[in-house]
């Protein structure tokens, strides 16, 4: 069986994509992250609880308060990025789930009244969100370098102070520049990953 999605967009998306060492100068414009935006928000999340909340780092001052949180090559990588993203989870998407669930308004206070559930809730859902982002950055036709390698506690305090945003992953963003892919790792076979019950 053959997929519905051409193979150029299957490329574009999945086989040709890496993630990104290196990038040039070129911007990333606002207009294409509101593109991007506009694309990714459709992504399931239970009860569209849609807790993932991104934030844009671009100025020098913003990008090197970032880098002092970052592990090894993250900084070096970070610093060459037109764009960089911190994504993190709102812990009180609840609040807005009376606009997002409209035909279940109770459900704010009967299913996410206490914080250590929204905090399990939200954090599934925004990795959720994530992956769908990631593949919202290729779709415009640019190199995503998400990362995981930064003290996300000192992140947190950063930028989001005592709010309730708690931050996750950190994805440079922009046209790939020179040697910014590695060799592509080997993937596991189907018959390795797949198994019916």
């Amino acid at each position: 069986m053959s997929l519905a999605l051409d193979a150029a967009a299957q490329d574009l998306l999945f086989r040709e994509a890496q993630t990104a060492n290196t990038f040039t100068d070129e911007p990333v414009t606002d207009e294409q992250v509101q593109a991007i935006y506009d694309l990714v928000k459709y992504a399931p999340t239970a009860f569209n609880q849609s807790p993932l909340r991104l934030t844009l780092v671009r100025s020098e001052e913003a990008r090197q308060r970032l880098v002092n949180h970052a592990m090894g090559a993250n900084g070096p990588k970070t610093l060459s990025a037109p764009l960089t993203l911190v994504l993190s989870v709102d812990l009180d998407f609840h609040e807005k789930l009376p606009h997002l669930f409209p035909h279940a308004p109770g459900i704010k206070d009967t299913f996410f009244a206490e914080a250590a559930v929204r905090e399990v809730a939200g954090t599934q859902n925004a990795t959720l969100q994530a992956g769908y982002l990631i593949l919202g950055i290729r779709a415009a036709g640019l190199a995503a370098g998400p990362m995981t390698g930064f003290d996300f506690t000192g992140i947190d305090k950063e930028f989001f102070g005592d709010g309730t945003q708690k931050s996750f992953l950190v994805i440079n963003v922009g046209k790939p520049g020179p040697d910014a892919f590695f060799p592509r790792s080997p993937r596991l076979a189907f018959d390795e990953a797949v198994a019916t019950v």
